[in-house]
């Protein structure tokens, strides 16, 4: 059975963050061939093209976790209606300097989670944006736009009761959609 290295990526710092802890009850559902590993982004320095000939050993290391994965997850806080800078710096990072692009070619899926109603809605239609960009084919349907509300997570971390069938709807397409673009 071929097995699937996922990439994560969660677009938030905070220690407590929702994101965070979204991304580690999600990867629970998938099955067995697939596994989920977080790439750090919070020690990247800001990005100044003029490193690119000699970038710091965080972005390296950045580059050969998304290189050495064979698909993406993105949980993405929400940060004045788009993507934190955190997130966009790391993007930056990995897919520069021009024709260096990690990202290229890698399945995606693209969820978060915040206290609003609207949940992370613009923050992930920015981030498809920028990865359409960056020719990273991303999965459409169904979108996750998740309100942060007591009951999403059960006392153990994993997604609750009342949530359950949803994300794993979301999770059994976000893995087809793998099975089908990974190379």
């Amino acid at each position: 059975m071929k097995q699937f290295r996922i990439a994560v990526v969660v677009g938030s710092l905070r220690k407590e963050s929702f994101n965070r802890k979204l991304a580690n009850a999600i990867a629970k559902m998938a099955p067995p061939d697939f596994s989920f590993q977080q790439v750090q982004i919070g020690d990247l320095p800001l990005y100044n093209q003029d490193d690119d000939g000699s970038p710091a050993d965080s972005v390296k290391r950045l580059k050969r976790e998304i290189t050495g994965s064979q698909a993406l997850l993105f949980v993405t806080a929400e940060y004045n209606r788009s993507i934190p800078g955190v997130l966009k710096n790391a993007i930056d990072h990995a897919s520069r300097p021009y024709g260096q692009n990690a990202w290229a070619g890698k399945p995606a899926g693209v969820i978060g989670i915040s206290i609003g109603a609207a949940g992370t809605s613009m923050a992930q239609q920015h981030l498809r944006n920028v990865l359409a960009y960056l020719d990273v084919p991303t999965l459409g349907q169904p979108e996750i736009f998740l309100q942060a509300k007591d009951g999403l997570f059960d006392a153990a971390g994993d997604i609750g009761e009342a949530s359950k069938i949803f994300l794993q709807n979301w999770m059994d397409r976000y893995i087809a959609w793998v099975k089908k673009h990974a190379a």
